[in-house]
């Protein structure tokens, strides 16, 4: 393979790094984190978080939804997801539980930030929790020195401190990533804007490229580099000693890049998109690699290889929910078998309350309803992401094609 023959004929000390996979994930990667000691810590749609010895992965299951952010913290691992809670492992105890989905951890010293789209940010320490209200959906947040910084959906970067609430910039796009120092302060927005500030909020640069959403950043003081990822699929390296870009690596072939974390010693960068599969490129090579993260999802294939039934399933179910028998890594539980099944009814998966007092038996006509007026209506209060199919025709087509679907698995398994 290519990036082998690179790693062979490199001399410099960077010839100890490879590029690396970790695959286990049953969903997209929306979050990173590395530990002092070098284990990687993952957050997927697929409701978990997976903790890395090496290649080998550690479930940690209890989040009833898409986990958008993972920490390190003294005690392990922590994860913030759209189920509004913040957790806690290995047990995955309930640290803190917000009203909307949970964005972003910060820790310093005894005090947890989580920041939520309910627009509050709670400071969870051992003497209890403060509300700090940010009045805008928070995507962002970071301690500094005495301080803590918030970005918003509506553009504002926050300064908390000593009791008072600070808009340091109105930026006028949402402010997706910060990453702050004791030097400067640096932030990503939804309009491609990528600027540093001072703790005053003076400009130091603008190193804003043509590309939008911002969508995750890093950075490792020892090397000064500030790595920036993009909705476009590239990584932006930048050296913050003269804020020179001195990489800029098209990542993705496909779709996003939604995590960035760099390894104890900045010489690996591990990037998280579309894929189920987190990958880790050696810096110093970066711009000797082809695109690495596909996007090659099921329901991204060409549409015109599908008939209108599976392309429903693809575009509306296939993300959460796999056809084949036994344990799925998706976010969803299997739909092998699903027609006559009792909702709420496959083993090891972990229903809401409500799915499983719902009383529903999976037919054409539930699964039609379902559809129809959408999961929020047709079972409120359950999990399921708000996804319609207006067309009785488009619904009349998915089921045909699942249920040949499902019942081709079911005869395989049966032989």
């Amino acid at each position: 393979m290519r990036w082998l023959a690179l790693v062979l004929a490199l001399a410099s000390p960077v010839s100890a790094q490879e590029f690396t996979t970790l695959k286990g994930h049953g969903g997209p990667i929306m979050g990173i984190a590395v530990s002092p000691e070098g284990r990687v810590a993952t957050a997927s749609f697929d409701n978990s978080v997976g903790l890395w010895d090496s290649s080998e992965p550690q479930w940690l299951e209890g989040h009833e939804a898409a986990v958008n952010t993972v920490i390190f913290g003294p005690r392990g691992v922590i994860s913030g997801a759209d189920d509004f809670t913040v957790r806690g492992w290995p047990e995955g105890q309930i640290i803190a539980q917000h009203r909307g989905k949970v964005t972003s951890l910060a820790l310093q010293g005894g005090m947890l930030a989580s920041g939520s789209w309910d627009g509050t940010i709670h400071l969870t320490s051992k003497t209890g929790v403060q509300v700090l209200n940010a009045r805008d959906g928070v995507n962002a947040v970071a301690f500094g020195e005495g301080a803590l910084f918030a970005g918003t959906s509506a553009g504002a970067l926050m300064r908390y401190a000593d009791g008072a609430a600070l808009p340091l910039v109105q930026h006028g796009f949402g402010i997706n990533e910060l990453i702050v120092t004791p030097d400067w302060i640096a932030y990503g927005a939804v309009d491609g804007g990528t600027r540093i500030i001072d703790h005053d909020g003076a400009e130091i640069a603008d190193v804003t490229l043509d590309r939008r959403p911002i969508l995750a950043m890093a950075y490792h003081a020892a090397t000064h580099q500030l790595a920036v990822g993009d909705g476009q699929g590239y990584i932006m390296m930048l050296d913050t000693r003269d804020w020179q870009i001195s990489r800029d690596f098209r990542a993705t072939r496909q779709g996003p890049v939604w995590a960035l974390a760099f390894s104890p010693d900045g010489q690996t960068i591990w990037a998280g998109g579309l894929d189920d599969v987190v990958y880790g490129w050696p810096v110093e090579a970066l711009d000797a690699f082809t695109p690495g993260i596909s996007g090659d999802r099921s329901f991204l294939r060409d549409a015109d290889t599908m008939s209108n039934g599976e392309r429903q399933f693809m575009r509306k179910c296939s993300i959460c929910h796999a056809l084949t028998p036994g344990p799925s890594r998706k976010a969803g539980p299997t739909l092998y078998g699903v027609f006559g099944r009792a909702a709420a009814t496959v083993p090891g998966y972990i229903y809401s309350d409500t799915l499983k007092g719902a009383g529903i038996v999976w037919t054409e006509a539930t699964i039609n309803a379902l559809f129809d007026q959408g999961p929020d209506y047709y079972i409120p209060g359950s999990k399921m992401p708000m996804q319609v199919i207006a067309g009785a025709q488009d619904r009349a087509d998915l089921l045909s094609w699942l249920k040949s679907a499902t019942s081709a698995h079911t005869e395989e398994g049966e032989k």
